[in-house]
């Protein structure tokens, strides 16, 4: 299986090295593909620890890598999609595409862009947001793994504690470890953490 993140930010925020640094990880370096990045990025656009890490990443379109895919093995992770992604689906499709933006809240319908354009068959990860590494988490569960979706732990919305007076609560759905502890890439809690500080601050 490989995993196709339409990247569709103008940049690479902290936020997206950590997603995608832990991505990476979890699928391995040959199982992941950055596409549609701006048409002048060099490899010094990539942030150096992704590049470290073997990241995959080019210019052109999902449809055009490896020769141009076959419309018909692609599956679009689609929050819209009537269909719910299953074990199964494994035998039917062979690169699974994420939006690269499943992570912004309020939600923005870009993988309409990829739905529109050019017509892939979706499936849908249930009802709530996810993170990209958290949808791409999922998605390898199910299809690699063959865990169904209903037997995959989830938390909705946590609570994240920095200290017994400070907190955030986290707008997304989270898979949960076996100490039930949210999965979350490494350094994002510091990440969160100094974001809030900011916005203290400016305040």
């Amino acid at each position: 299986m490989k995993y196709i993140i339409e990247h569709m930010e103008p940049e690479f925020s902290e936020w997206v090295v950590l997603e995608y640094t832990q991505i990476i990880k979890d699928v391995g370096k040959e199982n992941l593909v950055l596409t549609s990045l701006p048409a002048n990025t060099t490899e010094k656009d990539i942030p150096q620890q992704l590049l470290d890490l073997g990241l995959q990443w080019t210019t052109q379109e999902c449809i055009q890598i490896d020769n141009g895919l076959d419309h018909s093995r692609v599956c679009l992770l689609d929050p819209a999609a009537e269909t719910d992604l299953v074990p199964n689906d494994q035998q039917k499709f062979d690169y699974f595409v994420f939006g690269g933006i499943l992570g912004s809240h309020p939600r923005i319908d870009r993988t309409g862009l990829l739905r529109d354009k050019y017509g892939f068959s979706g499936r849908r990860l249930g009802e709530l947001q996810m993170t990209t590494d958290t949808a791409v988490r999922t998605t390898q569960r199910i299809v690699d793994k063959q865990v169904k979706f209903e037997d995959i732990k989830f938390i909705d919305y946590p609570e994240i504690k920095f200290n017994r007076y400070e907190s955030t609560e986290m707008p997304f759905r989270y898979i949960l470890d076996d100490t039930n502890t949210p999965i979350l890439p490494k350094g994002m809690l510091k990440l969160i953490e100094n974001d809030c500080d900011k916005g203290i601050d400016d305040f």
